[in-house]
């Protein structure tokens, strides 16, 4: 199996913090710029882990969600899969976060009080839409 780890310290916006964004005074700039500025971020982190990766087969992404508490809902939580998607998409990770590139994607929620975190598995898929592994010869990446 193909497949390619990245892990984002701390926590991410999520719906909750986005919408609140939106409904201040700057509005629709506000919301924009913590968009940019997550994405930023995690651009940061996909730089320093995946470095110059180029994944040209369509792939699914496996999200787990390690949080300080259960205060957040999970669906808030996953909001920030746009949030990553684009920025893998910004970085030349993947060609587009549409329906070409993607899958689909699941999610697993935990909590870790010490190292909030989300890690994302990206897994790439064959022609077939099966999980691609390589031949032996080619060796395996995990």
């Amino acid at each position: 199996m193909q497949a390619h780890k990245l892990v984002i310290e701390g926590t991410l916006p999520g719906l909750n913090e986005y919408s609140d964004t939106e409904r201040k005074i700057s509005g629709a700039r506000a919301a924009a710029r913590l968009k940019r500025d997550t994405q930023e971020l995690i651009g940061w982190y996909i730089r320093a882990q995946l470095r110059g990766l180029r994944i040209e087969r369509r792939v699914r992404l496996e999200y787990l969600w390690e949080e300080p508490n259960r205060r957040r809902d999970m669906d808030n939580i996953a909001f920030a899969h746009k949030f990553v998607q684009d920025a893998l998409v910004e970085q030349g990770v993947l060609g587009g976060d549409g329906w070409r590139y993607i899958s689909g994607f699941a999610d697993t929620f935990d909590v870790d009080r010490q190292r909030p975190r989300v890690e994302i598995k990206i897994i790439e898929e064959d022609e077939h839409g099966r999980i691609y592994q390589k031949k032996r010869s080619e060796g395996v990446h995990i």
